[in-house]
C-alpha cells in the first residue's frame, strides 16, 4: 500500500497502525490487500474482512444489504477500499462498511502466501 500511499492521503484513508488513534463513530475508509475473508454461520449473513496495509491489518464488517450487490467484489478483489463508521470500543477496532470498491494497485509486488 505504501506505493499507493500519497493517492489515498486526499480520501482520507486510515492506515491500519493509526485506526487505535480514531474517536469511535466517525467515518473512515481503509484500504488494503484482502488477506482474509470470513462468513461464519452463525454471523447471520455478516462477511468479516482483514485488509492488510504497510502498518498492520484492518478489519470491516460488511452486511448482508451490501454484500449481495457487491458480492463480486467482496469475494474475488485482491485490493479493496472500504468506508463506514469506525467501532472502536474496548480496543476491538473494525469498520462497519457501508461502501466498497475495488482498489487497482499496479506497482505493488505481490507474494503469494499460500500455504504447502
Amino acid at each position: 500500500m505504501a506505493h499507493c500511499r500519497a493517492r489515498l492521503l486526499h480520501l482520507n484513508v486510515f492506515r491500519a497502525g493509526d485506526l487505535k488513534l480514531a474517536r469511535h463513530g466517525i467515518k473512515a475508509r481503509i484500504a488494503g490487500q484482502v488477506i482474509a475473508r470470513q462468513r461464519p454461520d452463525t454471523a447471520r449473513g455478516f462477511i468479516f474482512l482483514s485488509i492488510e496495509d504497510e502498518t498492520g491489518i484492518a478489519n470491516a464488517i460488511v452486511n448482508a444489504d451490501l454484500y449481495e450487490p457487491n458480492r463480486s467484489l467482496v469475494t474475488y478483489a485482491k485490493f479493496l477500499l472500504i468506508g463506514g463508521a469506525l467501532q472502536n470500543i474496548d480496543k476491538a477496532i473494525h469498520i462497519r462498511a457501508k461502501h466498497i470498491e475495488k482498489l487497482d494497485v499496479t506497482a505493488a509486488p505481490m507474494e503469494s502466501r499460500d500455504l504447502h
